[in-house]
C-alpha cells in the first residue's frame, strides 16, 4: 500500500472517531477537564434506535429521529411507538448516512422539516440539505412529502468521512446555517470556491444568502465562515451569537464563536497534529486566524452542540452541551457573554451523538449505535 492510500486509510478509520489522545494538556481555554465523578441527573431510557445520529421536538413532544441508513423515524413522546416517515436515498458507507434534522422557524403553520445526509453520485460524495413537509392527517400513517433538495457541497469528493451537515436557522428566521466538512481533504478548507471545510448561510430556499460577507473577494456566495474541519454541532444562544463545534485532527477539538468573513485556520493551524505524526502549528495570538473559545487534548469527539435554555436545571441556563464519542461523555461549557470556559464532563459509559432540550426543560441525548455503544435515548432530569 503507498504512504498516501495507508494515510487516507488511517483517517478514515480514527477521523471522527479518535479514542482519546494522552498528550498533555495546554494553559488556557485548552488541555485536559476531569471528568466529573458524580452525574446531577437521573437517566431514564426512553427509546431504543439502530444507530441514531439526529433527533427533534415537534410541539406537541413527538420526536422526529434520524437514523444512519436513511429511516427518518416519527416517535411518540414516551418512546413507545415510531412511524417511519421517510426513507432517504444515502450513501451511508463510513461516516456518511442521514444526518440532521431541524423543524422550519415556521413548522406550525408550514410542517416543514429540513434534513442532511451524504449523498453518492457521479463527481463522488457529499453532503446535502432538503426539505419536505409532514402529513400527519392520519394518525400512525404519517409521511414526509414533497422531499427536495435545495443545496449540495461542492465539489463532491472521493471519500466517506468527514460530511458535517449540521443545521441551525438564524435567530430572525430568514436563515439557514449549515455546516460543510473539509471532507478529510485538508486544502478545501482554505479553498474560497469551495463550501468544504465552511460554515455556510443561505435562504430558506437553500440559496447563497445576499450579503454574505466573502462573496465580493471572490468566494464561493454561500461562505460565512472558513478553515473549518468536521462541523458537527452549531447553535446560536440567546443573545445571537453563534457556536459550533468541531473535531480536530490529532488533539484539538474546538468550541468556536462563528463570526462572519472569519478564518478559523485549518488546516494551516490547530491545536492537534496530523494523524501520520507531522506536526500543525499552534493557534497563537496575531496569527490571523480565529482561535477556539475553548478546545480539548486529549479529544473529546464532539457529536451534537445544544445550548440550554430551560428551566428544569436553572443552574445551567445559557450553557452549552457537547455529546462526546470516542469521550463516551456529557460535557458542558460555561457561556458567558462571548467567552466560554470547560465547566462538567461527565462519564456517560457510551458514545453520544446527539444532544437535545425537550419542551418541558429536560435534556436528551442519544448514543451513537457504533463502537460497542446502543443507540439508545436517555432523558436526563436532575437528581431527587
Amino acid at each position: 500500500m503507498s504512504r498516501s492510500l495507508f494515510v487516507a486509510s488511517l483517517l478514515a478509520a480514527t477521523a471522527c472517531s479518535a479514542d482519546p489522545q494522552s498528550a498533555t494538556g495546554q494553559p488556557g481555554t485548552g488541555g485536559t477537564t476531569a471528568t466529573t465523578a458524580a452525574t446531577p441527573f437521573t437517566q431514564t431510557v426512553i427509546a431504543d434506535f439502530e444507530n441514531p445520529w439526529a433527533m427533534t421536538f415537534l410541539p406537541d413532544g413527538r420526536m422526529l429521529v434520524t437514523e444512519k441508513h436513511g429511516q427518518l423515524l416519527l416517535v411518540a413522546a414516551n418512546g413507545a411507538s415510531r412511524t417511519e416517515i421517510a426513507k432517504l436515498p444515502v450513501d451511508f458507507e463510513g461516516q456518511g448516512g442521514l444526518m440532521d434534522v431541524v423543524l422550519a422557524p415556521d413548522f406550525a403553520q408550514s410542517k416543514r422539516v429540513y434534513l442532511s445526509w451524504s449523498a453518492a453520485e457521479a463527481d463522488g460524495k457529499g453532503v446535502v440539505l432538503a426539505r419536505g413537509v409532514l402529513n400527519d392527517a392520519e394518525a400512525g400513517a404519517e409521511t414526509l412529502d414533497g422531499i427536495e433538495v435545495l443545496f449540495r457541497a461542492t465539489p463532491f469528493v472521493s471519500g466517506s468521512g468527514h460530511y458535517s451537515g449540521r443545521i441551525a436557522f438564524s435567530p430572525d428566521q430568514r436563515f439557514i446555517f449549515f455546516t460543510n466538512g473539509e471532507r478529510q481533504k485538508f486544502d478545501p478548507a482554505q479553498d474560497p470556491k469551495a463550501t468544504l471545510g465552511k460554515v455556510l448561510r443561505l435562504t430558506l430556499d437553500g440559496k447563497p444568502a445576499p450579503g454574505n460577507p466573502l462573496s465580493k473577494k471572490g468566494f464561493h456566495p454561500a461562505v460565512w465562515s472558513y478553515g473549518h474541519r468536521n462541523l458537527l454541532g452549531i447553535a446560536f444562544d440567546s443573545a445571537g451569537n453563534l457556536w459550533e463545534q468541531e473535531m480536530g485532527p490529532k488533539g484539538g477539538d474546538e468550541l468556536n464563536l462563528v463570526l462572519p468573513g472569519r478564518n478559523y485556520g485549518y488546516p494551516k493551524v490547530s491545536n492537534g497534529d496530523h494523524y501520520d505524526g507531522r506536526p500543525i502549528p499552534d493557534h497563537s495570538q496575531g496569527d490571523g486566524f480565529e482561535a477556539p473559545k475553548v478546545w480539548w487534548t486529549p479529544v473529546i469527539s464532539p457529536g451534537g452542540l445544544m445550548i440550554y435554555s430551560g428551566n428544569m436545571f436553572p443552574q445551567w441556563k445559557g450553557d452549552a452541551f457537547i455529546g462526546g464519542l470516542s469521550s463516551k461523555s456529557l460535557v458542558r461549557v460555561d457561556l458567558d457573554g462571548t467567552s466560554a470556559r470547560k465547566g462538567d464532563q461527565w462519564d456517560m459509559g457510551a458514545r453520544i451523538r446527539e444532544v437535545e432540550q425537550a419542551p418541558d426543560g429536560s435534556i436528551y441525548v442519544l448514543e451513537d449505535g457504533g463502537q460497542g455503544s446502543q443507540g439508545r435515548m436517555i432523558r436526563l432530569t436532575p437528581s431527587k
